[in-house]
């Protein structure tokens, strides 16, 4: 009889963690969905609406010339071509997408992470040095000088980068496990927020004077 009542306890337990599991909320596609008392008021789901099937064409799953260099005019030295629900409006409610980075030589990818999605890398052409960062309270830095062929993976979430430490161009492909994996780039959200963070904060945050920040916020930060 003991036995019976621990069995039926074990299966109810799993059941319970079970449905705890299936009734999570769904991930985020988007920085933030503000919840709108009036449905009149409401432009945005979590994701994009959905276009009747019935009128859904080859073009909605279609992105030409993706193997076309990207234009490299970032100061870092480095473009990213993305390819997600913003260039492919198939790509909606399917939780993946991918992006292609042309490097120049000695060019970088800077540090930056993805809150919505785990990333995969492969190098095409050159040669690549990249990293990520664990979580606090480790900060435990993974690293790795990819060839062509190689593979590395960037966990969601986590600050990551990529660097050309070769003398010729390099070329690499992701895919990430979001239609909207959104991206982070730390020294552009630290120094070129609109409006600024206050030095007083940056400066004891970083530890260093305040005219430290004051150049670095006065610098031009663009997209790569």
């Amino acid at each position: 009889m003991k036995s019976s009542m621990g069995s039926l306890f074990v299966v109810l337990f799993f059941a319970l963690v079970c449905s705890f599991a299936i009734a999570t909320d769904p991930g985020s596609l988007q920085d933030f969905c503000v919840a709108a008392k009036n449905p009149n008021a409401a432009v945005f789901v979590n994701g994009l609406f959905c276009k009747d099937p019935a009128l859904a064409v080859p073009e909605d799953f279609f992105l030409p010339r993706f193997n076309k260099p990207g234009i490299i005019k970032s100061p870092v030295g480095s473009v990213v071509t993305q390819a997600n629900v913003a260039q492919i409006a198939g790509l909606n409610t399917q939780g993946i997408s991918m992006a292609r980075i042309d490097y120049a030589p000695y060019g970088l990818n800077p540090p930056h992470m993805h809150p919505r999605a785990t990333e995969i890398l492969v190098v095409l052409e050159g040669t690549l040095h990249v990293g990520f960062v664990t979580s606090n309270p480790e900060n435990k830095l993974f690293t790795k000088v990819l060839h062509k062929g190689d593979v590395f993976v960037f966990p969601v979430g986590l600050t990551h980068f990529q660097a050309n430490v070769g003398k010729t161009p390099a070329v690499a492909l992701a895919a990430l496990s979001s239609q909207n994996p959104g991206v982070i780039t730390i020294a552009n959200a630290v120094f070129g927020s609109k409006a600024p963070i206050s030095d007083d904060v940056l400066s004891k945050a970083f530890q260093v004077d305040k005219k430290v920040v004051d150049y670095l916020q006065s610098q031009f930060w663009m997209d790569n």
